[in-house]
């Protein structure tokens, strides 16, 4: 599989309608602050040393193991500074797309609202073996130009997304390895989520748990990956998207999510997306 890894594309955007696939190798893997999309994303550990961060969560991961991410949950890899070699299989899937396949519901490993839901799959070595081979497979086809190869990378698809459930379900019983925050951050991650309408800031948060702004400013941006504001930020945003698919009033949308007025809404919400909240919900 090595000689079909490719240069690490920053963006976090779609531009296919139903998948993408993409197989990273690194020596000196690039930064990746803490993020969301719209899409669905399975990430497949090859090799080096990775912790993942996923919604306050510090998930620790082996090569071999997958996560998987819903869209609009907050993550981030946690790389180990003496990696030599950092690899892995990254899979995004058009949500829309999933969702409206026929049959079986393949979108079932990545809801958070089933009972024993995991991020976190540690295949058997047998079940390592073929998926390296399938997603291997799969990376070649879709970047193939010989006859075939579009409707070869769909049922190779398909075939991964039902082995990834079904190994989804057996996973559910296991106990998903992680390390928790430290009680400051994690208490601070809780209120933040819990009062997002109501004004928060660095020096608030200080204050309301005793610390000084500097001690928590390194603390928060050690632990997360970014800074307060930048956290508050992403948390509102993915707050108001929310509501806004629900079909609550932008301007309404403003006032719950904690922004001081519409404009720093607006600006906000541009800036991250790339359309304002009006035009997000078609009007």
């Amino acid at each position: 599989m090595r000689e079909r890894s490719q240069k690490f594309d920053p963006r976090q955007v779609m531009r296919s309608q139903t998948f993408e696939v993409f197989h990273y190798r690194q020596p000196r893997p690039d930064t990746v602050e803490v993020h969301h999309h719209d899409f669905y994303e399975v990430y497949f550990l090859l090799g080096g040393e990775v912790e993942y961060w996923v919604d306050g969560r510090i998930l620790r991961m082996h090569p071999g193991d997958l996560l998987l991410i819903h869209p609009m949950e907050l993550h981030r890899p946690i790389l180990n500074e003496t990696n030599r070699i950092y690899e892995r299989i990254v899979l995004w899937i058009n949500k829309e797309y999933l969702e409206g396949l026929e049959g079986a519901d393949l979108s079932r490993c990545f809801d958070t609202d089933q009972p024993q839901h995991t991020h976190l799959i540690r295949p058997t070595a047998a079940e390592r073996t073929a998926l390296t081979a399938r997603l291997g497979e799969l990376v070649r086809e879709c970047y193939s130009s010989e006859f075939g190869s579009e409707q070869s990378a769909y049922g190779l698809f398909l075939q991964f997304m039902v082995q990834l459930n079904r190994m989804a379900l057996q996973a559910q019983d296991r106990q998903e390895e992680s390390r928790q925050l430290s009680e400051l951050v994690g208490n601070v991650l809780q209120y933040i989520g819990e009062n997002l309408e109501q004004s928060l800031s660095l020096e608030q948060l200080a204050d309301r748990f005793y610390i000084s702004k500097y001690h928590l400013s390194h603390a928060f941006s050690r632990e997360v990956g970014v800074s307060v504001y930048r956290y508050i930020m992403l948390r509102r945003l993915l707050l108001a998207r929310q509501l806004l698919i629900a079909g609550e009033p932008a301007g309404q949308v403003c006032r719950n999510c904690g922004f001081s007025d519409y404009t720093s809404f607006y600006r906000a919400f541009k800036s991250e997306y790339g359309i304002s909240p009006r035009d997000f919900v078609g009007g």
